[in-house]
C-alpha cells in the first residue's frame, strides 16, 4: 500500500499551464507504474496518462497528448503531470493512482483528488 497526495491544481486561464505533484508516503514508490486520471464535473473518470516503473514508457489520452506530460522522480518518490495549452474542457479534480492500464477498475491507491479550473 502506498499514501499518494496530489498537489499542485489550481485556476488559470486558457492557454496557461500547470504543473501537477503527486507525492507518494511509501520508499518503494519505483515499484509502481502509476496514471494520473480525471472528473470532470457530471462526467465520469477518464483516463489522462500513465508511466511505467522507471519512467521510460508513456501514454496520453489523446485529448491531451501533445499538450500533457507525465514524469516522476523516484528519488523524491513524486509523480508529475505538467499541462500546458490548458483548455476549459480540462476542468476537472485530477486523480493519481497506482496501476497500468486505461481503465479506472486496473488502478489502486488513489490520491483525495486536486482541482483545476480553466477559465476561458
Amino acid at each position: 500500500q502506498v499514501h499518494l497526495v496530489e498537489s499542485g491544481g489550481g485556476l488559470v486561464q486558457a492557454g496557461g499551464s500547470l504543473r501537477l505533484s503527486c507525492a507518494g508516503s511509501e520508499g518503494t514508490f519505483n515499484i509502481y507504474p502509476m496514471g494520473w486520471f480525471r472528473q470532470a464535473p457530471g462526467k465520469e473518470r477518464e483516463f489522462v496518462a500513465r508511466i511505467s516503473m522507471n519512467g521510460y514508457n508513456t501514454y496520453y489520452a489523446g485529448s491531451v497528448k501533445g499538450r500533457f506530460t507525465i514524469s516522476r522522480d523516484n528519488a523524491k518518490n513524486t509523480l508529475y503531470l505538467q499541462m500546458n495549452s490548458l483548455k476549459p474542457e480540462d476542468t476537472a479534480v485530477y486523480y493519481c493512482a497506482t496501476g497500468w492500464g486505461q481503465e479506472e477498475s486496473q488502478y489502486s491507491n488513489w490520491g483525495q483528488g486536486t482541482h483545476v479550473t480553466v477559465s476561458s
